[in-house]
């Protein structure tokens, strides 16, 4: 485990170095101080005093922690750029970079071995973050996809790939954290927090994300539904790991309906006077209705 400990200081240390690499070249490009960009860089800049100390004693949890909060903010500079730009034709690339940039630090822990769950070493939160945030990106990169018909009509097999992953990076962050189990040993003076923590719902990102993956298997139903099914895997459970973990191909249809019922159960319930808008999410499953009975 020392050796493994080790291994990822000097690798995270490495990462490191490209990254504040990579911010210098993005301030350089923008010509201004930008507030994610400063505290990236800060955050590089410490873990590389950190990385210089022993590197037998360092903390890889903490040098990995530091890593990734530099990545989330870097990567979310260069995703408001491509957002504001509604993704230019070219963007395909920038995107593949950018999750791949949010995929170093699983990566990383997996490659080492150092913990049986990531959650052990890098907490549920920066996991849950670096899931949504490929997700999320995946969703508005597929959301400016959809509105270009001549782009669709040529390569409807790569809207499905960008789908899919997006989906599953969603579930996935859906599922690290399991749902609260209510019983007498547990309680609550708020009933409806109570009930949302029962069905795995901790903040409003949980929400978004049951909601965007809906939107995702409408946009895959809606304009991928004729080609032929791939083994794309992914789990498809949406409420925390008390659900299944078998993995089966994704069925758009199937997905979507679970997680939107859902989504429209608990706005309309414990969420009621948040007055959460599930007016799209009923026209969506009305669709996988009319869908079904084809």
């Amino acid at each position: 485990m020392a050796a493994a400990g080790s291994s990822v200081v000097r690798r995270v240390e490495e990462l490191g170095d490209l990254a504040q690499a990579h911010i210098q070249q993005l301030s350089e490009a923008a010509g201004e101080d930008d507030h994610f960009l400063i505290r990236a860089s800060a955050a590089l800049e410490k873990l590389k005093l950190l990385c210089g100390e022993d590197k037998e004693c360092s903390n890889p949890s903490n040098l990995l922690e530091l890593y990734t909060q530099a990545i989330l903010d870097m990567t979310y500079f260069e995703e408001n750029k491509l957002v504001d730009e509604d993704f230019p034709e070219d963007s395909s690339q920038k995107v593949k970079e950018l999750i791949s940039f949010l995929s170093e630090p699983e990566i990383l822990i997996k490659e080492n071995n150092m913990h049986p769950k990531p959650c052990d070493l890098l907490g549920d939160e920066l996991l849950e973050c670096l899931s949504w945030r490929r997700g999320a990106l995946l969703y508005m990169y597929c959301h400016s996809l959809t509105k270009r018909r001549e782009w669709l009509t040529r390569k409807s097999s790569l809207l499905k790939k960008y789908l899919i992953d997006g989906i599953s990076y969603l579930l996935q962050m859906l599922n690290y954290r399991c749902p609260i189990q209510l019983n007498e040993g547990v309680s609550f003076q708020d009933l409806d927090t109570a009930k949302l923590l029962s069905e795995g719902i901790f903040s409003d990102i949980h929400l978004l994300a049951m909601m965007y993956s809906g939107e995702m298997c409408y946009w895959g139903l809606k304009h991928c539904a004729d080609q032929q099914p791939e083994n794309h895997e992914v789990d498809s459970g949406v409420s925390g790991a008390s659900y299944t973990t078998q993995k089966e191909p994704l069925d758009f249809r199937e997905v979507g309906e679970k997680i939107l019922k859902k989504y429209v159960s608990v706005c309309e319930g414990p969420l009621k006077e948040q007055e959460w808008n599930t007016a799209n999410a009923k026209q969506i499953l009305n669709f996988f209705q009319h869908h079904t009975n084809q």
